[in-house]
């Protein structure tokens, strides 16, 4: 291994990465987001939702990367994870020879650390690090200067410690940090980077190659618990393995997506803040994990969703922090351009303040499930659900803003209503199993009775045989085909059978699904377009399924996991006319739907 000078001809970072190029790596607190050219473009510090310090994914280099690559390298040769791990290798073929760099982040004591270990395969390689950390989301460039073989960045309340094993010959160069080093067949070099707040001593050392094997250890220890065993398995091993990585430890709570802003059309401003817990999510996700074996998740989130939702049912919100916070202020970030010059970059999430009846239903129905599923049930969670049930009584002939937290006028939305039946479903359920609750069952009876008739009078256009997006409308919606899947219709009835056909043939693009109609500028209250939700395909899928139609779903299917990237990871959304995948990344929704759909196309029950 020989320590190289420095050069002056140091490598762009700033080109767009596309975001099925981005693979994820992260410790259960937060995550970052490793390009195919060995750059880290995203990192937010110390959780999820802090301040990143990485953020040329919304802007360009000066806002913040870590490459890590051979000289003059483009994109890697290949990737993988490691098996049954979030162990990340990128490998280069040059004329010089062969390199991989291996990058994780261990497990967190104390503070967050990001290994990347670069390895020799063959022949010689010269390998560069260019470093630029930019803090409050590529804002401040911090104070660097060295100290006990470390480089040091502090600005305000971060500080960032810097470090190879062996040393490196390392230098400051345009407001960054650069090493450049060769390494033959067999030769390591390890890059730490450890963040801790700048008021506090730097935190003990973590050792890279130890940490690797832990990291593989840990999760190799978590994945065989999974007791899904039936096709396409290392699909829905990784869709669980992603939802891991999105889960905040301390708390059980799981983030939507690791990233803000990356948009649902290029260009355009529909441009979210999604590192946040929605309520929305809650059903699906607890049903997944407890399908596939991990009941201590389950658990865990079960029991973030009762903190979150304690208090007065009326100040119920449809998104929470990671730990249960309830203010998440939106604002516009001016400095950064935004992913392809996506603007505004938004942080915090003004759809904190929107009502949505749905969500009510979706608590109750998670308490029911982990009730079902025989989690431990707290004694003050059937005391919460009858007092969202009371609420709803009030509530649930109001308008509200729907699943997708539409920003134009409040509406009748149909999913919403159905998901007020599921809650006086599931407690009408309870009290006639369980006679020692406490509880008025004819009163919740008639509750369930009348939402029923209301949406069938009222949301269900019988000249086309299908249920409308809300009430009087002509537009679908592709939350209606949910409608079996919680029980409110069976899934032979002609309704539910017309209404699957409808959406199928309306919000159908590309052979996948939107979520609604194209163009409804005037019912979600912003300009431009949108690709197909992914998760909404998966939704067709299970309800293909459910009529009996399998063959459909299980084509459908196909052409879904097809969607992924090469590491097995999807996005909120895609575009089947660019073939690209769209919005934040990668979007739990998205996996939490690939697991589910697989269990119920493959699982034990499954059928031919």
């Amino acid at each position: 291994m020989e320590d190289l000078a420095p050069a002056t001809d140091l490598p762009s970072a700033a080109e767009l990465v596309p975001i099925e190029d981005l693979a994820l790596i992260g410790d259960h607190q937060t995550a970052a987001l490793v390009g195919r050219d060995g750059s880290i473009g995203w990192l937010c510090l110390p959780r999820f939702d802090s301040p990143a310090c990485f953020a040329a994914l919304l802007g360009d280099e000066e806002n913040g990367h870590w490459r890590i690559a051979p000289k003059d390298a483009g994109a890697c040769t290949r990737r993988a994870y490691r098996p049954d791990s979030l162990v990340l290798d990128s490998e280069w073929d040059t004329e010089d020879g062969s390199v991989r760099v291996t990058d994780f982040m261990p497990q967190r004591d104390r503070a967050p650390d990001v290994v990347r270990i670069v390895e020799g395969l063959k022949g010689r390689v010269t390998v560069r690090s260019t470093l630029r950390l930019r803090f409050d989301y590529g804002s401040v460039v911090p104070w660097m200067r060295q100290k006990d073989g470390h480089r040091v960045a502090v600005a305000g309340p971060d500080s960032v410690w810097l470090r190879s094993e062996p040393s490196v010959h390392t230098w400051g160069h345009a407001f960054g940090t650069h090493s450049e080093f060769t390494v033959e067949e067999g030769e390591k070099v390890a890059f730490v980077l450890t963040w801790h707040p700048s008021h506090e001593p730097r935190p003990s050392l973590v050792d890279p190659y130890e940490s690797l094997e832990h990291s593989l250890e840990d999760w190799r220890a978590w994945t065989s618990q999974c007791h899904y065993d039936g096709p396409h398995r290392d699909a829905v091993l990784r869709s669980l393995i992603t939802l891991k990585a999105l889960t905040y430890a301390p708390t059980g709570g799981i983030v939507a997506a690791p990233t803000t802003s990356l948009p649902e059309e290029p260009g355009g401003v529909r441009n979210w803040d999604y590192r946040f817990c929605w309520l929305r999510d809650s059903t699906l996700t607890l049903g997944a994990l407890l399908a596939a074996g991990f009941s201590e998740e389950a658990e865990a989130w079960r029991d973030w969703l009762l903190r979150a939702v304690a208090g007065n049912p009326a100040d119920l919100q449809i998104v929470y922090g990671l730990a249960g916070e309830r203010r998440l202020p939106e604002y516009e970030v001016p400095w950064l351009s935004g992913y392809a010059d996506s603007a505004p970059v938004r942080i915090g999430n003004e759809a904190v303040e929107q009502l949505q009846l749905d969500v009510y239903g979706e608590v109750v129905d998670s308490l029911a499930l982990a009730d079902r599923s025989g989690l431990a049930t707290p004694p003050h969670a059937w005391h919460l659900q009858l007092s969202l049930l009371e609420f709803l009584h009030k509530k649930w002939r109001e308008p509200d803003q729907g699943l997708w937290e539409v920003r134009g006028p409040r509406r009748h939305f149909v999913y919403s209503k159905v998901m007020v039946w599921v809650a006086a479903d599931r407690t009408v359920r309870a009290l006639e199993e369980n006679p020692k609750l406490r509880g008025d069952l004819d009163r919740w009876r008639t509750l369930r009775d009348e939402v029923h008739r209301e949406v069938c009078e009222r949301g269900y256009d019988p000249e086309r045989n299908t249920f409308t997006q809300s009430y009087g409308s002509t537009e679908l919606d592709a939350s209606l085909l949910l409608i079996p899947r919680v029980g409110f219709l069976p899934p032979d009835d002609p309704r539910v059978i017309g209404t699957i056909d409808a959406v199928h043939a309306e919000l159908g693009h590309g052979g996948l699904l939107r979520r609604y109609t194209a163009d409804q500028t005037e019912i979600d209250g912003l300009p431009g377009q949108e690709g197909v939700f992914v998760v909404c395909s998966f939704w067709l899928a299970d309800a293909l399924h459910m009529t009996g139609r399998t063959k459909e779903a299980r084509e459908l299917f196909d052409r879904l996991l097809a969607l992924r990237n090469d590491v097995g990871l999807l996005a909120e959304e895609y575009d089947p006319t660019s073939r690209r995948q769209l919005g934040n990344f990668p979007q739990a929704f998205s996996h939490i739907g690939l697991v589910h759909t697989a269990l119920a196309l493959y699982g034990a029950d499954a059928g031919d």
